[in-house]
């Protein structure tokens, strides 16, 4: 995302950040959910994409809109239809992961590797975790527990950090002073560490700051 970003403002011409944000955040939950990065199912011209887009789109719309309150009402409009079948390819698409990775956790070899990994993905916590009676959770029951996880992660994060950006370039500024305390505490490391996240103090002001000017949730 950052070097196309570098590509087009060597152009000198403004462009809409969202969507790219928007594709980094869903590639970003798919591996943490699915334990499935850059697969092309978060690019913008894939069916999965496409359809998480258009259900965050879709629910905003029902929202402000009095009459689509009313299922009855709103199955038979032509935006209902259109949630119902974006629905439909999330839906495929969640339970095809799910079977594949059931079928996965047949053989001893994989489901060792997956329980000594240091970091399990959520799919896989969700698939091992049980109720107080020892039973684990239906298909249904996952596949509705991961696509909440999707729609809503997606949609506030990319929000989230679009707003934060937006503030950064307005106040350019503080935008410096978050660069130096990042680029102090990074020094000469490649990657950042767990503990270098509380060391940014003056970068998380400014984010809990743009989330109190424009927060991401009503």
């Amino acid at each position: 995302m950052l070097d196309k970003w570098e590509e087009k403002a060597r152009e000198g011409k403004s462009f809409d950040i969202f969507c790219d944000v928007g594709h980094m955040a869903l590639n970003t939950l798919m591996k943490c959910t699915f334990g499935r990065g850059d697969t092309g199912l978060g690019h913008r011209d894939s069916s999965y994409y496409l359809a998480v887009s258009d259900l965050t789109l879709l629910m905003q719309q029902r929202l402000v809109s009095f009459q689509y309150h009313n299922d009855f009402i709103y199955w038979l409009t032509p935006h209902g239809r259109r949630f119902l079948r974006a629905c439909q390819v999330a839906h495929d698409h969640t339970d095809q992961v799910i079977r594949e990775r059931k079928a996965a956790l047949q053989d001893e070899k994989v489901r060792k590797k997956i329980q000594n990994r240091r970091h399990l993905d959520f799919l896989d916590i969700l698939l091992g975790a049980r109720d107080e009676d020892d039973i684990k959770l239906s298909d249904a029951d996952l596949r509705a527990e991961v696509d909440t996880f999707m729609f809503e992660g997606h949609d506030t994060t990319t929000s989230g950090i679009s707003w934060f950006l937006y503030c950064m370039a307005l106040y350019p500024e503080h935008q410096h002073r978050c660069r130096e305390e990042v680029r102090e505490i990074l020094g000469d490391q490649d990657f950042f560490q767990w503990d270098d996240l509380g060391k940014m103090t003056y970068l998380t002001m400014c984010i809990k700051e743009s989330f109190r000017l424009y927060p991401p949730v009503p």
